[in-house]
């Protein structure tokens, strides 16, 4: 697979992997030219991937690696200053974020695996 390529899926993890509203998993990337992360989850029913990028301060969200939603599985929070995001659109829903959305990562599920595939600003992450 050339992963230089934008069309090109990159393999996340198994979907098995992926619970509804439970923990994510976390990917590297390359954002805007700086070593970052991806995350995915599972929202009622479908995957859904994002800069692992709060809007309000540019800080990961995860308080312990793949803890992305807070206790009632509804909505993805910050564990630094609590900020909270809606898990199907990434739009601000509470907290410092006010009218901010979390940066998306195209993603896709088939043959019972995610995938992502960069763009212009999320790239594949360096060697």
């Amino acid at each position: 697979m050339n992963k230089d390529a934008s069309n090109d899926e990159i393999l996340i993890c198994d979907a098995s992997l992926l619970a509804d509203g439970a923990k994510g998993i976390r990917f590297p990337v390359t954002a805007g030219g700086e070593d970052a992360s991806g995350f995915v989850v599972r929202y009622q029913g479908k995957v859904h991937a994002y800069l692992n990028r709060c809007a309000h301060v540019s800080m990961e969200l995860d308080w312990n690696e793949g803890e992305f939603f807070e206790s009632s599985g509804s909505y993805l929070m910050c564990s630094t200053h609590g900020a909270m995001y809606v898990p199907d659109t990434g739009k601000c829903a509470g907290g410092p974020c006010r009218g901010g959305r979390l940066r998306p990562i195209i993603v896709s599920e088939h043959d019972n695996q995610v995938f992502w595939q960069p763009d212009e600003f999320v790239r594949p992450a360096r060697a």
